[in-house]
């Protein structure tokens, strides 16, 4: 199993950028897939950003595409996430998850691992 600690959120103007990351601990020698969910005051949690071991698969969320960028860097048992263009409604915590199988990556069920999160503010 793998325990997840998420960072980097705050507060940012529309339009800014912050950097997510998500480090692992315990069994990260094996080959764990991770994705980012965020939850808005008030609604269901909600699919992000996914990617695999080894970086061949990656998978947006269609609000997302074009303005965030999913990485890893297993050396640093790290998770990126880098978020450009934030606007208003991007406001939410995020979280990372990860599991040593994941087939539908936008199911929060798929995953067995989760970390607290960390808060995103956009001010408009």
């Amino acid at each position: 199993q793998v325990q997840l600690v998420e960072s980097g959120g705050g507060l940012v103007q529309a339009g800014g950028s912050l950097r997510l990351a998500c480090v692992a601990s315990g069994r990260t020698s094996h080959s764990y897939a991770v994705g980012w969910f965020r939850q808005i005051s008030g609604k269901e949690r909600e699919f992000v950003s996914f990617i695999d071991w080894t970086g061949g698969r990656i998978v947006y969320a269609d609000f997302v595409k074009g303005r965030f960028t999913i990485s890893r860097d297993n050396g640093k048992n790290t998770v990126y996430l880098q978020m450009d263009s934030l606007k208003p409604e991007d406001t939410a915590r995020y979280y990372c998850a990860a599991s040593y199988t994941v087939r539908d990556p936008f199911r929060i069920y798929e995953y067995d691992y989760w970390g607290w999160g960390t808060q995103v503010t956009v001010s408009s």
